[in-house]
């Protein structure tokens, strides 16, 4: 594509240099540049991509868009913009050739329930007989390609890459979950949504956007954004779910077990295999079956039929892709094992989804509720005594180990949840304790895989495992090394 034809969708630049050079690829990591490449040099958290122009020039760049240069360059285009994280967003649309008007753009935001959302949305569609692509926390996928996720939203140029790869293949609908960070930063902002899902917004992020007002602003760009055609799902039970709502153009869709949802559910029954309950929607009424268990579920299935409802899909076929979907991992997956004990893996890595998650499984223990978590290291610290105060309210023993403490002193990070242990009443005792010990009651072991192995010790059989904070992801970062490790995995061999 010649260079004149993508400086056509910016504007408010200054250009020197050829106009009419040939554009083959872009690239925001100058090691990612080839002969003919343009290089959009974009500023990072930790690292500066105007840095690195000369290197992009080295290695073949023909253009480059920067907000600033210190030198010429012969024979290299130089394009000077404001801000270049919103050039780049406009100038990899236009290089794939907007691809989201050729497919229905979902996205989803929230602090907790994106991923299982994505998935029952994906399942409907499937049952649909349409073909959908996704892009979230566990992969970026669509049927017969899978890519690992380094990040929940990608950059602006590669969501383009992917969605025209995604179109290629006959995708109809792309399903995203959008993260507080990919807002903030513009990285959708060329992505026209047709409908956007606000799942809730309790404490996280909190390391980047400051406070939880910040949080709540960096959420309401995806809404702000949305055209009059589109439709805005929101809970309207959650408590900045009307604020949400007041904030968007988009045709509004609210849903929630509140009576004044548009979409809501009753004689919902839960168990340990799953849950039923009846869909209420302004298209009419249907039973909806799920393997899926615990009241969060019911949430995060109102929100995929509410999807479902605003893109056209009949109730009928919602029921059956709902209850089509066995598992999602890491999210409340339940673990196989030869001694038949009852073990969940879950994702819960904030307070209020481990105290949704505890909720959930105490409702539905017989004996004890044994819990193995950790909280993350370079990440908010104020959630720690907040999920450690959880787990000691609403568990039996509590096994505190590690989660990803990346640069953090493990120990540091064990201390501020244990603080928060002994403001609920539980007491810590040493392992072996070589007597028997009074409930709640709570272990520190640093090593993850001795702290499962652990739980599974002490673990009876009406009693159940809760592993949370990892969940899906196959590996544990210490220090800056990155290590396999699948609490999945380490769970089954432990009860081997």
């Amino acid at each position: 594509m010649k260079l004149s034809q993508l400086l056509e969708k910016i504007s408010g630049f200054d250009f020197d240099g050829p106009v009419d050079s040939e554009v083959t690829g872009i690239a925001y990591d100058s090691r990612e540049v080839r002969p003919g490449f343009l290089f959009v040099a974009v500023r990072g958290h930790s690292m500066d991509g105007h840095d690195f122009i000369i290197d992009a020039v080295q290695n073949g760049a023909v253009a480059l868009v920067a907000e600033e240069f210190e030198t010429s360059m012969e024979g290299v285009s130089r394009i000077r913009v404001a801000d270049s994280r919103k050039a780049l967003s406009k100038i990899a649309a236009g290089f794939y050739e907007e691809p989201f008007r050729e497919i229905s753009l979902i996205g989803i935001t929230g602090t907790n329930g994106k991923t299982t959302i994505s998935y029952l949305i994906e399942s409907i569609i499937l049952a649909f007989n349409k073909i959908p692509g996704v892009i979230g926390t566990v992969n970026y996928r669509f049927p017969g390609s899978a890519y690992a996720a380094p990040v929940t939203t990608p950059e602006s140029l590669d969501l383009m890459k992917m969605m025209r790869e995604m179109v290629g293949y006959g995708v109809s609908h792309v399903i995203m979950e959008v993260s507080s960070h990919a807002l903030a930063q513009g990285r959708t902002q060329d992505c026209p949504f047709q409908t956007a899902v606000f799942t809730n917004l309790t404490r996280d992020h909190l390391d980047y956007h400051n406070n939880m007002e910040q949080y709540f602003q960096a959420k309401s760009i995806l809404f702000r954004g949305l055209a009059e055609s589109s439709t805005a799902v929101i809970n309207i039970d959650d408590p900045k779910g009307k604020k949400m709502a007041s904030l968007t153009r988009g045709k509004l869709l609210t849903y929630g077990l509140n009576k004044a949802a548009d979409i809501r559910a009753d004689q919902v029954l839960i168990g340990r295999n799953g849950l039923s309950a009846r869909l209420l929607t302004p298209v009419g009424d249907v039973i909806i079956k799920s393997c899926l268990i615990g009241r969060i579920n019911v949430y995060n299935i109102l929100a995929a039929s509410a999807t479902a409802i605003s893109l056209g899909i009949d109730l009928e076929t919602i029921a059956q892709g709902i209850d089509r979907l066995r598992s999602i991992p890491g999210r409340m997956e339940t673990v196989s094992n030869s001694q038949g004990l009852t073990i969940i893996v879950d994702y819960a890595h904030t307070p209020d989804a481990l105290q949704k998650v505890l909720e959930t499984l105490r409702s539905l223990t017989k004996g004890r509720l044994i819990t193995v978590f950790g909280c993350g290291g370079d990440r908010d610290q104020g959630k720690r005594y907040d999920m450690g105060l959880s787990a000691g309210i609403n568990s039996d023993i509590i096994f505190i180990t590690s989660d990803n403490p990346r640069t953090e002193g493990p120990e540091f990070i064990i201390n501020q949840i244990e603080e928060g242990i002994i403001k609920s009443g539980a007491a810590r005792y040493n392992w072996p304790t070589g007597s028997e010990y009074t409930l709640p009651a709570y272990f520190v072991e640093i090593n993850r895989k001795i702290a499962i192995q652990r739980a599974v010790e002490v673990a009876e059989k009406e009693d159940i495992i809760l592993i949370a904070g990892k969940g899906h992801e196959s590996y544990q970062i210490v220090g800056t090394e990155k290590r396999s490790f699948d609490d999945v995995k380490e769970a089954a061999l432990a009860a081997a």
